[in-house]
C-alpha cells in the first residue's frame, strides 16, 4: 500500500527530502511523474491511459503536504521502512488503506520509476 499524510500534518516539511521517489509535495504544489525519477516522455500505463511524464499534475492537497500514490513505493528497495513515517514528528504519515499493493508490486513500481 502507499502512504498517506493525514490532515494532522503540521507542514514541517521533514518528510519531503526523505522520499527516494520524490513522491511528497508541499500543499498546493503541482507534481510531475518525471520529478526525481527516470520517467520521461509519454508514459503508457498499459490500460489505454497515457500521460506526459513532464506534464504538471494537479496538487492532491492544498492544505498539507501530500504523497502521490502512483510514485510511492513505501521506500521498498531503498530502506527497511517508509522514511516519511520515520521522520514525521506527529505520526501523520500512515498506510493508505485505499491503495493496497504487495511488496512485489511496490518493487516493480520502484524499478519502473527508476528504469532499472
Amino acid at each position: 500500500m502507499a502512504i498517506i499524510i493525514t490532515d494532522e500534518c503540521i507542514n514541517c516539511g521533514a518528510c519531503e527530502p526523505e522520499c527516494p521517489n520524490t513522491a511528497i509535495y508541499d500543499a498546493g504544489v503541482e507534481w510531475r511523474f518525471s520529478d526525481g525519477t527516470a520517467l520521461s516522455g509519454l508514459i503508457d500505463f498499459g490500460d489505454g491511459v497515457t500521460v506526459d511524464a513532464e506534464a504538471p499534475q494537479a496538487a492532491i492537497s492544498d492544505e498539507v503536504y501530500y504523497i502521490v500514490p502512483d510514485k510511492c513505493t513505501e521506500c521498498k528497495g531503498f530502506h527497511d521502512e517508509p522514511q516519511c513515517a520515520a521522520v514525521c514528528p506527529v505520526d501523520c504519515c500512515i498506510d493508505d488503506e485505499d491503495v493496497r499493493e504487495t511488496d512485489e508490486e511496490l518493487l516493480a513500481k520502484k524499478a519502473w520509476l527508476h528504469a532499472e
